[in-house]
């Protein structure tokens, strides 16, 4: 089964309306490429919400804060669309970068509130470009949904604004996190890892599940914070970004847990970086304000073992 690829915006455009005008919704799943089975996943999601379904793949300069990491960025479009080709996809957008950003091009949409922190610290210009970029594909396509993922959590955020300032008239859908079986979520970058890295890599979602279990059992939230960042560090990993425990809509930091609330990491291994986030509960009833304790990197993990403390 082939997939219709669409190279402009004027030829998606007349494509998207001919099917709103015949009373049809239109979902969007944005992507850049690269896809796997997490990918796979929202496109399933579409398809069972939506009488459309659109791909877009577009590898977005705009938001790359470093020019090596643009540059490594796989590019497998023909993999893509021989993965996307079982999945019913209606159509598939992929504009070069001169049909998405033309000579002259001289607008930035901009979203403050959930894309100031974290990513929007660590990467200046991120979300600008993310924002942007996002607007235009929901014009091209005439979304009436877009499905995105949970393991982007503060982009999925940060879309979900966008959308309700601006008026878009999106619904921005969440689906869940896809993961390996050793827990490490599904992403385009996990194929530059190396294989030592891989290994060091899969101690991310480990230790952020310890540390999330030893804070709903009442460690506190710094001390928590604290240990879970040397334990990433003994585990091989060059740099951590951040561990922080935040409010899960507006991404602002939190010293104690509370419905609604989502750890987020971003750390480095093997010079490829990479995120994750997973919902934390609020405390144990009685276990708030219990002192993290004084022992070596990996005393979360050591701690929490036989409590259940690594949930998929």
């Amino acid at each position: 089964m082939s997939v219709t690829v669409v190279r402009t915006a004027a030829a998606m455009r007349a494509l998207a309306l001919g099917w709103r005008q015949a009373g049809q919704t239109v979902g969007v799943v944005p992507t850049m490429g690269a896809l796997h089975a997490g990918h796979a996943s929202l496109v399933r999601a579409a398809r069972a919400d939506c009488a459309r379904v659109v791909v877009t793949i577009f590898v977005n300069p705009a938001q790359f804060d470093r020019a090596e990491d643009l540059a490594r960025y796989p590019r497998t479009e023909a993999a893509d669309l021989a993965l996307l080709a079982p999945l019913g996809v209606d159509a598939v957008l992929a504009p070069p970068a001169a049909e998405v950003y033309p000579e002259g091009f001289a607008t930035q949409v901009r979203v403050g509130g959930p894309a100031d922190r974290l990513e929007g610290q660590h990467r200046p210009g991120h979300f600008d470009g993310v924002a942007t970029v996002v607007t235009k594909l929901f014009g091209m396509t005439a979304a009436g949904r877009a499905y995105f993922g949970e393991k982007d959590w503060q982009q999925l955020q940060v879309v979900r604004r966008l959308a309700a300032d601006l008026d878009l008239g999106v619904e921005v859908v969440a689906c869940p996190t896809v993961r390996e079986a050793d827990g490490l979520a599904l992403s385009s970058r996990n194929a530059r890892l190396s294989p030592a890295a891989r290994q060091v890599a899969a101690a991310l979602p480990r230790v952020m599940s310890a540390v999330a279990a030893a804070i709903r059992a009442g460690m506190a939230v710094p001390g928590a914070l604290a240990v879970g960042r040397q334990d990433l560090a003994a585990a091989g990993f060059e740099k951590v970004d951040y561990l922080e425990l935040c409010d899960e809509r507006t991404l602002e930091p939190l010293e104690a847990p509370r419905g609604g609330a989502r750890l987020l990491a971003a750390a480095w291994a093997g010079g490829v970086r990479l995120i994750d986030n997973i919902a934390v509960a609020a405390a144990e009833p009685g276990a708030r304000g219990r002192p993290a304790p004084s022992r070596s990197p990996g005393s979360i993990s050591g701690m929490m073992k036989g409590r259940g403390a690594f949930p998929r």
